[in-house]
């Protein structure tokens, strides 16, 4: 096991990473796909939510919309500041807090609902994350996940990008909470009805593979800290992967003028025992 002091480190490294670049321009790309997932969750108005890791308010915009009384957590505060703009440009009363996915600063059977999107499978210590969604939750109350698959794009871009820069040591890679045996196991301890399916979507990029690694390394924080701790010739490998791998898969009919590759992610149901 980690020692607290790796591990805060390990956390503080992190929380730079998510602060670097432009979090936000990332984001938007999947401002659709959010709101399709809050649309496919039994969520009734007036039930108490946690967007938890919910970087710029993605999830936490559209379920606040539908009268969920909702709070985001996130580790890196920039985001934050985002979500809660993008809040108040719509008027909605969204409470956005600094705090981590680990330890959650939220007494016993507080909410009726946690969601994440893309943001907690990124915490290093998933048992920890399962048993504090547990923890937080109301008896019966909604876990709903959606990670990133193995064999998707970002799911493969995150296997390249690790390979080139390394992992932490003794931490698993994010992807496999897209594994849905793996899935299962973390959260058998504490939940029931486990709904798992395979959502595909399309990232459709106005430019040539090239170009969408290079919006990549520069907006995307953990991508740019990738980059940014290789030699140069360790980023120009780094970057020949993953224009390979964006064009390996890119069905536009221009390639050099768009990329349209499939991608997909595992959204998890869950209910509290």
């Amino acid at each position: 096991m980690a020692s607290s002091l790796y591990m805060h480190r390990l956390k503080q490294t992190m929380r730079d990473a998510w602060m670097a670049g432009d979090f936000g321009k990332i984001a938007k790309v999947n401002v659709r796909e959010a709101e399709d997932f809050v649309s496919r969750l039994d969520v009734p108005p007036g039930a108490q939510v946690l967007d938890l890791a919910c970087g710029t308010g993605n999830l936490a915009i559209p379920l606040a919309r539908r009268g969920a009384s909702v709070i985001g957590v996130d580790i890196a505060p920039n985001l934050l500041e985002q979500a809660r703009e993008r809040a108040a440009a719509e008027g909605l009363d969204i409470c956005f807090e600094e705090g981590d996915a680990e330890q959650l600063p939220y007494p016993d059977a507080t909410f009726d609902a946690v969601v994440t999107m893309f943001g907690a499978m990124f915490a290093p210590q998933p048992e920890r994350v399962v048993a504090e969604c547990a923890r937080v939750l109301k008896p019966g109350g909604l876990l709903a996940m959606a990670n990133w698959t193995p064999g998707g794009l970002a799911g493969r871009m995150l296997q390249v990008t690790s390979r080139h820069a390394g992992t932490p040591l003794g931490i698993a890679p994010p992807v496999h909470w897209g594994h849905p045996m793996v899935v299962r196991g973390r959260l058998a301890p504490s939940f029931e009805n486990v709904e798992l399916n395979i959502i595909t979507i399309q990232a459709d990029f106005p430019g040539s593979p090239e170009e969408a690694v290079t919006f990549f390394r520069t907006w995307f924080g953990p991508t740019q800290a990738a980059f940014n701790s290789l030699d140069e010739p360790g980023r120009a490998r780094l970057a020949a992967d993953l224009e390979g791998l964006w064009a390996e898969r890119n069905t536009a009919p221009d390639p050099a003028t768009r990329t349209l590759v499939e991608n997909e992610y595992l959204q998890v149901v869950a209910r509290r025992k």
